[in-house]
C-alpha cells in the first residue's frame, strides 16, 4: 500500500487555494478538508474580523489534529483546505503527518497581489464563497503571510503565475 500524503496549500486570499485542494482530492483521491466549510458551519457569522479567525481557526485544529493523524495512519492522503500561510500552521501540519508515518506535500500558490484582489473582487462579487473579504481584510491577512522555506521540513511544490495559469516546478 502507497504511504498516505497530507496535502497542503499556502497561498494569500484568493490565490486558489480551494481550487488547487479540490483538484488534487479528486486526482489523488484523498479526503478534502475545507477550512472555510467548518468555519462557516459552525460559527456563521461570527468569523469578521483576523482576531476571531484565529480564535476559532485554534478550536477547529485542537479537534482535527489527532483526528487527521488517524486518518493518514488507516492509508488515506487528505487535502486540507486550510491555510499553510505561516511558519506555526505548517509546523502544525508538519507534525501532523510526521505523528502519522505520512508524506506532507505544500502546494505553494505564488500569485501577485494585485492578480488575487481582483479574483476576490470577482468572487465578493458572484456571491459563491462562503466568505467576502475586502481589499483593507486582504491586506490584514496578507501582513501575516511567510513564504515557504525548503528548512521547514516539507516538500514544497511551487506554482508562479503565468498567462496561462498556474504553473508548478
Amino acid at each position: 500500500m502507497p504511504s498516505p500524503t497530507l496535502y497542503l496549500f499556502c497561498g494569500k486570499i484568493a490565490s486558489g487555494k480551494s481550487t488547487a485542494a479540490k483538484q488534487v482530492a479528486l486526482s489523488q483521491k484523498a479526503i478534502l478538508l475545507s477550512e472555510d466549510h467548518w468555519l462557516a458551519s459552525l460559527y456563521p457569522g461570527e468569523v469578521n474580523s483576523l482576531e476571531t479567525f484565529q480564535e476559532r481557526t485554534a478550536r477547529i485544529e485542537s479537534l482535527l489534529g489527532p483526528h487527521l493523524t488517524e486518518i493518514l495512519k488507516s492509508g488515506t492522503s487528505v487535502a486540507l483546505d486550510f491555510h499553510a500561510n505561516t511558519k506555526k500552521r505548517r509546523t502544525w501540519m508538519r507534525q501532523i503527518a510526521e505523528n502519522a508515518g505520512a508524506k506532507a506535500l505544500l502546494h505553494f500558490l505564488d500569485v501577485p497581489d494585485d492578480t488575487c484582489k481582483q479574483r476576490l473582487r470577482d468572487r465578493n462579487a458572484s456571491g459563491i464563497h462562503e466568505y467576502e473579504a475586502s481589499d483593507a481584510q486582504f491586506d490584514q491577512f496578507s501582513r501575516y503571510f511567510e513564504t515557504p522555506e525548503e528548512a521547514e521540513g516539507l516538500t514544497i511544490k511551487h506554482h508562479r503565475l503565468t498567462g496561462s495559469g498556474l504553473a508548478g516546478e
